[in-house]
């Protein structure tokens, strides 16, 4: 593919896959029009980019359907002042769009590769309000109280480290429950207790140590 297919492609996969699936956020459209999806997938999968389809990481890791990016986008409802933790940069495409979005990215990714990896293509493009850290999001610690955050694997039930994170009236996007049955879901940090939206039915890998824990039955 050259150049042009590329844009062609991010044109067609925003008109025909995204906007169908009701995201209708004009920034969110125009961010995902904007950042180059294909120069954040490997290059074994380049001509994939613009897909339909997740797409393989190293380790076991994915890049989620442009769909849900576009939905995950939307349903956090960012503010050009917002600061975001995105947990799981993966490839780093929905970084560069949460940095198109927001005032400042902390994204956290637990396998060094992909974050090296990551940082050099976001510098590539001039994404300077994004920062990967190679971190566990079950050893990270800060003291940090983020507007949103962007989770982009599942749990099986979301962890409170993460609800902790959030600045009061915070936004968190999760997927959660058991396959094949799970829900994406926006959690809202509300003064007595977490408002949680139900959003759409969707199916994810898990985020490493969030999974089921194991039943045994005799």
């Amino acid at each position: 593919m050259n150049t042009m297919d590329y844009a062609k492609a991010r044109e067609l996969m925003v008109e025909q896959q995204v906007r169908p699936w009701d995201v209708l956020d004009p920034r969110v459209l125009d961010a995902l029009a904007t950042v180059p999806r294909d120069a954040f997938v490997p290059a074994a999968h380049r001509n994939l980019a613009y897909a339909d389809l997740a797409l393989p990481l190293a380790h076991g890791e994915f890049m989620m359907k442009p769909v849900l990016e576009g939905r995950a986008l939307q349903a956090l409802a960012l503010d050009p002042g917002d600061d975001v933790l995105e947990i799981g940069t993966g490839s780093g495409f929905l970084t560069a769009c949460l940095g198109h979005l927001a005032r400042e990215v902390v994204s956290l990714e637990r396998h060094a590769d992909l974050a090296d990896a990551a940082r050099s293509v976001l510098a590539a493009h001039a994404i300077n309000n994004a920062q990967v850290v190679t971190a566990d999001a079950f050893a990270y610690t800060t003291e940090r109280r983020f507007s949103a955050i962007c989770v982009t694997a599942a749990v099986d039930v979301i962890p409170q480290r993460f609800l902790d994170w959030l600045q009061p009236d915070g936004r968190l996007f999760v997927v959660r429950g058991r396959s094949p049955a799970m829900e994406a879901v926006l959690v809202r940090n509300e003064v007595n207790a977490p408002r949680i939206q139900s959003l759409f039915e969707t199916d994810l890998p898990y985020l490493v140590g969030a999974a089921p824990v194991p039943t045994f039955e005799f």
